[in-house]
């Protein structure tokens, strides 16, 4: 690897992270937060599931998944029940509020993503998120 395309990777993944970090916590978007967005979207995308399994998936302790989930069950977004397999165990689900927040929101997200590439092509879309894709699944190993 050449050192200088590292360090102009470096310098540009802290400018995305200072510039996501802002794009994110605009409240036009609405109110959910990076980490409920996140848990009410794979949610919706594997259905019901436990704690322990959005742990695993998501890359986080279960202790930080059990906090946000109870926050999401205060908000009304989640519902949970207890898992047949483990009556000590509990599984969530997104409720019909969780659910309109999250299209809500992902709807303003796509919106404002969508403009601020309006100028790309659409093979440079697509090798900007086959590269993202890549980026993101080298950090989890």
């Amino acid at each position: 690897m050449h050192e200088s395309s590292i360090e102009s990777i470096e310098l540009e993944l802290t400018l995305l992270a200072r510039r996501i970090t802002s794009f994110s916590s605009n409240k036009k978007l609405g109110d959910l937060d990076r980490s409920a967005y996140l848990l009410l979207g794979h949610i919706a995308s594997i259905g019901t599931v436990g704690i322990k399994t959005l742990a695993e998936q998501l890359h986080l302790d279960i202790s930080t998944v059990s906090r946000q989930t109870a926050a999401l069950e205060q908000k009304g977004y989640v519902r949970k029940s207890p898992d047949p397999q483990d009556r000590r165990a509990y599984l969530f689900h997104n409720s019909e509020l969780g659910n309109e927040a999250l299209v809500t929101y992902k709807q303003r997200r796509l919106s404002r993503i969508s403009d601020r590439l309006k100028d790309w092509n659409e093979e440079e879309l697509e090798r900007f998120g086959e590269l993202l894709r890549k980026f993101n699944e080298s950090l989890c190993n």
